[in-house]
């Protein structure tokens, strides 16, 4: 089955959690935005009122007639089909809950830049966003980085739910390319106090399948439209 993955052309945002865990499956996918006429499927689907399930917003996943929509959703749809995730229950509820502890980590990444509405630009709301990007980086990236590296250390193995990789290490990876890039100067700082979660970071990105990935015209780069966005003033 070929998957259909919509989202946003241009931008990693959301989408790049569900693009990691395909790659790293091998699975057959396309990125239904990025082709011409994509943009109009997506929002024709979207505006439809013959779906029973429809999507809230992108991203979401078409395989075959069904259609998945949030993201920590997809990734555990995508899971248990491709051995992203334990067997049992008891791990495949314990990575969900790890990725929605990412999902809200992503949330507030995203309020440092736009804290009033994300329906008002940048800079409309500059100062606010230097307020909300100073106590990010004092306050919660610490505390997400140092709860991801306590699990890390738990778990006694290699990675965040035991010996096997799942879609949770994807995103934690995801995580530090992304805040790396919005918060060089702070990250510089920050990370040496989280080596396990860095560790991991690297055993990601050197991944077969995650190495090519990187390297190749499918990984979107990092900009300022997208969730991770590098504003000088707001790197404290």
């Amino acid at each position: 089955m070929r998957y259909e993955l919509y989202y946003w052309p241009g931008i990693q945002g959301r989408g790049e959690f569900v693009r990691l865990a395909l790659e790293e499956a091998g699975a057959d996918y396309v990125d239904v935005v990025r082709r011409k006429g994509g943009m109009r499927r997506m929002l024709k689907m979207l505006a439809s009122k013959r779906l029973e399930h429809p999507p809230f917003a992108p991203p979401f996943l078409k395989a075959g007639p069904l259609i998945v929509g949030q993201t920590a959703n997809i990734l555990l749809f995508l899971a248990t089909r491709h051995r992203l995730a334990p067997a049992n229950e008891a791990g495949r509820l314990w990575v969900h809950q790890l990725q929605l502890t990412i999902a809200d980590l992503v949330a507030e990444a995203h309020d440092t830049h736009h804290p009033i509405a994300a329906s008002l630009y940048y800079e409309d709301q500059k100062a606010e966003a230097r307020r909300a990007a100073k106590a990010f980086i004092a306050e919660r990236i610490p505390k997400f980085l140092g709860y991801f590296e306590r699990v890390l250390e738990r778990s006694g193995s290699t990675f965040l739910a035991g010996r096997k990789l799942s879609y949770v290490d994807l995103s934690l990876f995801q995580i530090v390319e992304g805040l790396r890039y919005a918060f060089p100067r702070a990250m510089n700082r920050t990370e040496r106090k989280f080596p396990r979660v860095v560790a991991l970071h690297d055993r990601v990105a050197a991944r077969p399948r995650i190495a090519a990935y990187l390297a190749s015209k499918r990984r979107i780069a990092f900009n300022e439209d997208g969730i991770f966005r590098r504003y000088p003033e707001l790197d404290a």
